[in-house]
């Protein structure tokens, strides 16, 4: 049987990660030759919930076409997220719960998008549609995902959906969410270890806003300050990509899991967008974004308008 290979997007999250693991275990299920692969590192949050759950990490590819002729894409559609040469393949499904941006394809496939804070959200439902149980460690998998993209459930994001979801799937993994959601996310806050290069590539996307390119990478932490600490290195490597890619905007939010607030380092030619985008002004390159934690809600829409405007 023809294998298909399952991913989420470069510089994967938690959502990436489990989604492709999961919809990797269902698709098996259902009879498909299907694999979990991964497009970059796994973050200190994702390990988390992988050692917790007793799941080991995909695999890592760098490019898809050499390995398969079809694939399945979980928690992202714009191929400049995705694999590099995604254009060589052919997309059979994907499942997503993102804006929907530079995707195009030559043949019929099912596209399922919905207005939810998590794609694994959407695939247990997927389970109950396919009569396809959950076992414990999937339903662990899934539950952190949905824990990561809703910030324990603060995000804007987050739908009743989700909290619904979430709440089902702690009984069948036997953890308790609240407890086991913020030991996950420290996990992911803790950056003492991590390089300046890993800041501000572990949780990168690329976006095209009207005739702009614009890179917006987030960490999440409980001490801002101590990754400001490294503000000069960081500029430079943010600044250093910003000429290698031809960006016309790198925005670097920092957001405090604690008071769910967040901080802005804005380089390149258009960085007065976010100036307008959120009434804020930029001191040193930098602003406070109050109340600000989703990239998906609070500020791709925002800055795409803001770009769109202006």
């Amino acid at each position: 049987m023809e294998k298909v290979l399952i991913f989420g997007h470069k510089n994967p999250d938690t959502d990436t990660i489990c989604s492709a693991l999961v919809y990797a275990d269902l698709k098996t299920k259902l009879g498909v030759n299907a694999e979990a692969v991964r497009l970059g590192e796994v973050n200190g949050e994702t390990q988390y919930a992988l050692d917790q759950f007793g799941a080991s990490a995909p695999r890592l590819v760098e490019t898809v076409a050499n390995e398969v002729e079809k694939v399945i894409l979980v928690d992202h559609n714009e191929r400049q997220q995705s694999a590099s040469d995604i254009a060589s393949v052919q997309v059979l499904e994907v499942i997503d719960h993102h804006r929907i941006a530079n995707f195009e394809t030559s043949d019929p496939l099912y596209y399922r998008a919905e207005p939810v804070g998590c794609t694994a959200t959407i695939l247990n439902k997927m389970y109950k549609e396919n009569g396809v149980a959950v076992e414990k460690n999937i339903a662990g998998l899934m539950l952190s995902a949905i824990i990561s993209d809703s910030l324990l459930f603060k995000s804007p994001t987050c739908t009743e959906q989700d909290i619904a979801a979430a709440k089902e799937l702690a009984e069948i993994a036997g953890v308790d969410a609240e407890s086991y959601g913020l030991e996950m996310l420290k996990a992911g806050a803790d950056l003492s270890d991590k390089s300046v290069s890993q800041l501000i590539t572990l949780d990168a996307k690329e976006f095209q806003m009207g005739d702009s390119k614009v890179e917006i990478a987030q960490v999440n932490t409980v001490d801002t300050d101590e990754v400001f600490e490294r503000k000069q290195e960081l500029e430079d490597a943010i600044n250093s990509v910003v000429q290698e890619k031809g960006l016309d905007l790198f925005l670097f939010v920092v957001t405090d899991i604690l008071t769910n607030d967040s901080t802005g380092l804005a380089l390149g030619k258009k960085s007065e967008v976010v100036e307008k985008a959120y009434n804020v002004k930029l001191e040193d390159n930098t602003a406070v974004l109050k109340g600000v934690v989703s990239r998906k809600k609070q500020i791709v829409p925002v800055l795409t308008d803001t770009f769109n405007i202006h």
